[in-house]
């Protein structure tokens, strides 16, 4: 694939994970797919790895959105720079509804194999979140 190709393939997984978009991950996201993410407790592989993950994120936060800034690609690998926004209207890592807005800086780095995502390096402003939401003092 082209990088321009890889580049719209990361685009369109932040729009599948928002909408939850099942087959759109089973078949864009390898079998093997595996996202390395300090700030998770639990692993994300392959497709119902990505499935898990919506659950989680969806069921603390609604209205997500992920409006990109930046794409780069070179080769296999793709970088994204974006924003991950929502509200914080369910339990999320032990913490009940805020109500409060989420609006914090995401970078996701991506390896792309055979027209799907491989390999994903997420890096969060968890910090940032939990802060917005009240779960630490700001």
């Amino acid at each position: 694939m082209s990088t321009e190709s890889n580049k719209d393939l990361v685009r369109a997984y932040f729009v599948a994970f928002r909408d939850r978009d099942e087959a759109w991950w089973d078949r864009f996201i390898a079998p093997d797919f595996v996202r390395h993410d300090p700030g998770l407790d639990f692993e994300v592989r392959g497709p119902a790895g990505v499935a898990k993950l919506g659950e989680v994120l969806h069921g603390g936060l609604s209205n997500i959105e992920m409006p990109i800034d930046e794409v780069i690609a070179e080769g296999d690998r793709v970088l994204a720079r974006l924003r991950f926004q929502g509200r914080h209207t369910g339990e999320f890592q032990g913490v009940p509804a805020s109500g409060k807005a989420v609006d914090i800086v995401v970078m996701d780095y991506f390896r792309v194999a055979d027209g799907r995502l491989a390999e994903h390096w997420a890096l969060m402003d968890n910090l940032t979140m939990l802060k917005q939401i009240g779960a630490v003092a700001a």
